[in-house]
């Protein structure tokens, strides 16, 4: 019958793996996978397919068989539960030997260690007995020597403890040394008087009881031990007689006999009570052979070497060079008697399970001693045994859980993973709605203000009186401002979208901060305030960057300096990090002389303090730009949200000078998308400083204003200014034309020596007085002279020619042609109207625009220039002007336009110049590009990418500007 259950069992634990696999192919369905690989079949995959379709078909062949034939559905319960019993008895099983197995390993591997920690204290502390013993012995032998070998002995009380004293470090484990000379009762009287002192008994008493004068006389015997020589340690022994003790006179007679060194039991030393041991060597008056009989040694006796060891304290201090490892109890015994063994060293102890003991051999063959050690803590409870005992029995029971529950998860995965994917596509189309809703938004608002703006500037090339001139100027301002917001408020909208990205173009640093320069100039010189700026020479002429996301930010902090700021300078400062890094434990903080204007300003080193390490790629170049004003500053409360948008400093602060409170915000997103850090530092009342870095390219060819250097070359100036930092930008930007320059703090008493004709002085207004007239000069041809002044109404009186600041290479070379008759100069780094005439007189453009008021105003301004117009409502119609040949030298079109809007527009038009251009190429006629430039009061960055793609030459924005305008139209009529 046994064998029947066997095979009956085998047959249940089949059929359980069986269910198991048919279950798993029912759940994890092929389908998907089938479906994948439908259009791209592979004879691997197929192979695979075949083998999954016959197993599966197999086993539920064989599933359904023994359904069949072997078993009802009450049998198979019967035995599932039979099954579930024998699995729960297996599993007990199972996890009673894990836990029997991994304690008894616990066990093993504690014994190991207790046995390793025992040996290790017993060797190191029977190591440091036997060094001690051997010292001990090499004593005997000099006291042998030196002391019975000499005549008179070179040794005495003092040298004896000198020496001990000096050489205890090598008796690691001894108390103290003492030597008793062997004196034998007829020589005692003459010992006695020889010493000065009686031989005494040793008689133990209490530490705080004892007194050397108060000990009787030793017993009348035939030979004594006194001690006539010890280590300070245990001077006290000194005039004791060893053999009046029953444990100390045992131990010397034994080591004279035995000629070794030979232990006493543990006994309670004299004056101190603790418990000890004493090591004897017999000293010899010669050297006696190894078989020597005890009755020679006897006989050749002179003394008795003793090593006192204080086992208690010695084991003590052992054990504390063990400290780290002191989680067992130790306790050392003589086990001579084994029956009672005397305990040496360590308290008694409950029993904690385990002991180790460990033989101790303190070459004493006559006396046994041993370690025993256990762990200070019982054995712990074997939480990894129990836990995984349990653990076999838990996973038993929760494997189906587990697998159902796993199912259960997967479906749910799945769910969540189609419910996301709608998600992502509805949060990917509410983007581009977002970004269509900002090109919208960006059109619609520009293009009436295009409208605006315009007529407003072709008014005021009309005849009008002072009052209307005023209040043309006035809305155009206002309508200047609301573009700005609008702009700032769209990178706000492009920035939180992550769609705002910088280009990657080459730009002359120094002409952007001029042209900053001459956009605040107006404000500057209304207040009377210092503006100027101050490039290193190590910051190279062409950078490579975003140069209008870089003038967006200076123009920012300048903006709100100028507004802050009613007295004092602005003073903007750009250096490589290098140079500020390796300045940086030198400068200090700045005294008023070593500012610009005189006036304190906060320090701009603590605008940079927060900075992390600028981490530099071989192609780039990190800049440091700070702009420091003298203004009212930021109110401490303030500062922590300075950067964030949409908050003002405060409410008041609002009313008086008003702002968004957008533009901080805008800068710091700005700096960051140029790998830099914005930082500022600021004293109410005083000023403040911002400080922000920011990674660029650089152009490994340096390029040299040729022009500039060469019209002024040979020239010198001569600065007369008291302030250094004022001083040195004045110098800057002179030498950016080429000249020489030298530097005097006055006009009186000074002489210069100047080498050429031509000598200018540029003089500061509030240097000049009563003498400015004495120039003492080493030449005898006049000099130019100029006064330097911040406001435009400025003094006048001396009669020299006026330069107001702030101070721009164009402009120094407009004033200085004037001194020397030459031509006009370009006004506030504004592209002169000439040379746009110069570029479009004659020229013949098409305009195409839907908005009529696009059209006059688009056409009105190219006109201005000498620009013959043709006008375009719609795209088809530029389409069919612009079919060649045709003689327009370029097209503005915009961009949004009804039925077809720019892009398409200009597609086909590039189209039909493609096929033109194919049909001549056999011929000498040149080919078909006319210029389109896209027209559009869209802002926004992927305008400019999908002009780029539909193959427009570039981009200019509603309402026309000069600048951008050259810029553009250079490009093809130049």
């Amino acid at each position: 019958m046994s064998f029947i259950h066997l095979i009956g069992f085998g047959l249940k634990v089949g059929h359980l793996l069986l269910m198991l696999c048919c279950s798993f192919l029912s759940v994890i369905s092929v389908n998907r996978f089938t479906n994948c690989i439908e259009m791209k079949p592979k004879s691997g995959v197929k192979i695979w397919m075949k083998f999954l379709e016959i197993f599966s078909g197999n086993a539920c062949k064989i599933h359904h068989h023994y359904y069949q034939y072997i078993g009802s559905r009450e049998v198979r319960k019967a035995w599932l539960r039979k099954l579930l019993i024998l699995w729960f008895v297996f599993g007990t099983i199972l996890s009673l030997w894990l836990f029997w197995y991994l304690r008894s390993q616990a066990m093993e591997k504690r014994k190991e260690t207790l046995a390793n920690m025992c040996d290790e204290r017993a060797r190191m502390l029977q190591d440091q007995f036997n060094v001690s013993m051997n010292h001990v012995q090499a004593m005997s032998i000099l006291i042998s020597t030196f002391h019975h070998g000499k005549n008179p002995s070179a040794i005495d009380q003092d040298t004896f403890a000198r020496y001990t004293e000096r050489t205890a470090f090598e008796r690691p484990l001894t108390s103290g040394v003492a030597y008793a000379v062997r004196v034998l009762h007829s020589e005692r009287e003459e010992f006695e008087k020889q010493h000065g002192w009686s031989i005494k008994k040793m008689t133990p008493v209490n530490k705080d009881e004892y007194n050397p004068e108060e000990l009787e006389p030793s017993p009348i015997q035939q030979e004594y031990a006194p001690v006539i020589f010890a280590q300070d340690t245990v001077a006290h022994v000194i005039s004791l007689d060893m053999m009046s003790g029953k444990e100390d006179r045992e131990n010397v007679l034994r080591a004279r006999a035995l000629g070794k060194g030979v232990l006493t039991a543990p006994l309670d030393l004299i004056k101190s009570n603790r418990l000890g041991v004493i090591l004897t060597f017999a000293v010899y008056k010669r050297d006696l052979p190894s078989n020597a009989t005890p009755e020679e040694r006897i006989e050749a006796t002179d003394g008795y070497l003793g090593g006192v060891f204080d086992i208690e304290s010695l084991v003590e201090k052992l054990l504390q060079q063990l400290a780290s490892k002191q989680t067992i109890y130790v306790n050392v015994f003589d086990t001579t008697n084994i029956s009672n063994p005397i305990s040496m060293y360590g308290t008694n102890v409950l029993d904690t399970g385990l002991q180790h003991v460990s033989p101790l051999n303190f070459g004493d063959p006559s006396r046994k001693h041993e370690m025993r050690c256990r762990f200070k803590q019982k054995p712990p409870w074997q939480i990894l045994a129990i836990s995984t005992a349990f653990g076999i029995i838990v996973i038993t029971l929760l494997v189906g859980h587990i697998f159902h529950a796993t199912l259960n998860r997967i479906a749910k995965v799945e769910d969540d993973y189609h419910e996301m994917s709608e998600l992502k596509i509805r949060a990917e189309a509410a983007d581009v709605a977002k970004s269509q809703f900002l090109a919208t938004v960006s059109h619609e608002i520009r293009t009436p203000m295009n409208g605006v703006l315009g007529m407003l500037d072709m008014l005021m090339d009309t005849v009008l009186d002072v009052t209307q001139q005023d209040y043309v100027r006035t809305a155009q301002a206002s309508g200047k401002a609301l573009v700005s917001l609008i702009n700032a408020v769209l990178d706000q909208a492009k920035i939180e979208s992550g769609k705002l990205e910088l280009e990657a173009v080459c730009f002359d640093l120094r002409a952007i901060l001029d042209d900053v320069l001459s956009l605040f100039s107006g404000k500057s010189q209304e207040k009377g305030i210092e503006l100027a700026v101050y490039i290193s020479d190590k910051v190279p002429e062409t950078l490579i960057g975003d140069p209008g996301r870089f003038r967006q930010i200076i123009t920012n902090l300048m903006g709100n300096s100028i507004k802050f700021t009613e007295k004092g300078h602005i003073f903007v400062t750009v250096h490589r990090v290098e140079e500020v890094m390796e300045s940086i434990g030198v400068e200090t903080e700045p005294s008023k002389k070593d500012t610009l204007s005189g006036l304190p300003v906060a320090d701009r080193n603590r605008s940079w303090e927060g900075f992390g390490p600028a981490m530099g790629i071989s192609d780039s170049i990190t800049l440091i730009v700070s702009v420091e004003d003298t203004g009212i500053g930021i109110p401490t409360e303030a500062q922590p949200r300075i950067f964030t948008p949409f908050m003002q400093v405060g409410p008041s602060i609002s009313r008086i000078h008003g702002g968004t409170g957008i533009g901080l915000s805008i800068s710091k997103c700005l700096v960051n998308l140029m790998n830099g850090e914005i930082g500022f530092h600021s004293i109410p009342k005083i000023g403040s400083t911002f400080t922000f870095t920011a990674v660029f390219g650089f152009d490994s060819i340096p390029k040299v204003n040729g022009q500039s250097k060469s019209e002024f070359h040979g020239m010198k100036a001569i600065i007369v200014d008291p302030r250094p930092v004022r001083a040195e930008v004045s110098r800057y930007h002179i030498q950016r034309l080429g000249m020489k320059v030298e530097i005097i703090p006055s006009l009186i008493n000074n002489s210069v020596s100047t080498n050429t004709s031509k000598v200018i002085f540029l003089i500061e207004e509030d240097v000049l007085d009563q003498d400015s007239r004495t120039i003492t000069l080493n030449h005898k041809i006049p000099a130019k002279m100029f006064l330097l002044t911040n406001s435009i109404g400025g003094s006048r009186k001396t009669g020299l020619p006026v330069i107001t600041k702030p101070l721009r290479v164009s402009m120094l070379a407009a004033a200085l042609q004037r001194a020397m008759g030459g031509g006009s100069s370009v006004r506030n780094g504004e592209v002169p109207k000439v040379s746009l005439s110069k570029l479009l007189v004659g020229r013949k453009i098409l305009v195409v625009d839907d908005n009529n008021v696009n059209l006059r105003v688009a056409a009105g301004a190219l006109k201005k220039y000498g620009a013959e117009v043709v006008c375009a409502d719609s795209g088809r119609k530029a389409i069919s002007l612009l079919e060649p040949p045709h003689s327009f030298d370029a097209c503005f079109m915009d961009i949004q336009m009804p039925e077809m809007d720019g892009f398409e527009a200009t597609r086909m038009i590039r189209e039909v110049e493609y096929n033109m251009n194919n049909r001549m190429q056999n011929g000498n006629i040149s080919k078909w590009h006319v210029p389109i430039l896209a027209m559009t009061a869209d802002v926004i960055q992927a305008t400019h990418e999908q002009c780029i793609i539909s193959g427009m030459d570039g981009y200019v924005s509603k309402p026309f500007e000069a600048n951008q305008l050259y810029q553009e139209v250079s490009r093809f009529f130049l």
